[in-house]
């Protein structure tokens, strides 16, 4: 089980992952792909501030953990949780981030983000690459991890699923996706684009180990991480997180028009009022 402490630091990262979200989307002159960045923050806290070894002070470590972010409109998401960790300064992403040359572009680049493992943006191809890395890790009798964000949106792609069957059949157990399973895409809801319900009982049927949690539930992560098999095992891992796109605030929650947008100042102190009466509540305020 999780330890109490450990959990409630970690909603206290989560909780300041929403307002730099927020205030980047309300300070950024164009729109950020707010839905997804909050639906998966409860998950890339989780990773880079309790599961992957990861060393912002040496990102170049032998054995540390590799960490794709297929999903790579979620860029926003995933330098903002780095900055909290400690590898990037937050207020140059505000200041920069979407700017021509800058380096926090709307979706990831590793050649100007040391740091970030692979550039994505293209859904569909952080699985494959991350079944490349961890043959290349399994070979080499390395024992890292590799874990990737996917979509649930972009496990439309035939690319995701014939990474599927690749990790089953080189038995790579040192492979783990989180998917951010908010049931909403690009244009509307996943199961009116494409239905993909059964969706555990598919990654089970290419022969994958099925977690399923609710990806707001910092416990549930915690404990979701804990039990993932060593990294040596030989059957890859998929978690599947139950979450919300829009997390945390009212009027974006489940709302198909937040995929991507800006704030207004309006918006913008109404959202991050939220954000903080909720972080009261957690804390018995």
């Amino acid at each position: 089980m999780a330890d109490k402490q450990t959990v409630m630091k970690l909603k206290e990262k989560a909780y300041q992952m929403r307002r730099n979200l927020l205030t980047l989307c309300g300070t950024f002159e164009g729109s950020v792909h707010i839905g997804g960045d909050l639906s998966m923050t409860d998950i890339m806290t989780a990773l880079y501030h309790y599961g992957l070894n990861v060393d912002p002070k040496d990102i170049r470590m032998p054995g540390r953990d590799r960490f794709i972010l297929s999903k790579g409109h979620g860029a926003v998401g995933m330098y903002i949780t780095m900055a909290l960790r400690g590898f990037f300064d937050f207020d140059e992403i505000v200041r920069t981030y979407g700017k021509l040359n800058s380096a926090y572009g709307m979706h990831p680049c590793k050649v100007n983000l040391p740091g970030v493992e692979t550039s994505s943006g293209s859904l569909g191809h952080g699985l494959p690459i991350a079944c490349g890395m961890a043959y290349s890790a399994k070979v080499n009798q390395e024992k890292h991890r590799v874990v990737v964000l996917v979509g649930d949106g972009e496990s439309q792609e035939g690319t995701t699923w014939e990474a599927a069957l690749n990790a089953h059949q080189y038995k790579l157990g040192n492979l783990v996706v989180f998917v951010d399973r908010n049931c909403l895409q690009l244009d509307d809801f996943t199961e009116e684009m494409m239905r993909m319900e059964p969706y555990a009982d598919k990654w089970k049927a290419f022969g994958w180990n099925v977690a399923e949690v609710d990806g707001h539930d910092m416990e549930q992560l915690v404990d979701a991480i804990d039990q993932l098999p060593p990294a040596d095992s030989e059957v890859p891992t998929a978690v599947i997180c139950h979450t919300v796109k829009g997390k945390g605030v009212s009027f974006m929650e489940n709302n198909p028009d937040w995929h991507a947008g800006s704030l207004g100042e309006a918006d913008m102190k109404k959202a991050l009022a939220e954000v903080q009466k909720a972080w009261d509540q957690e804390r018995g305020e």
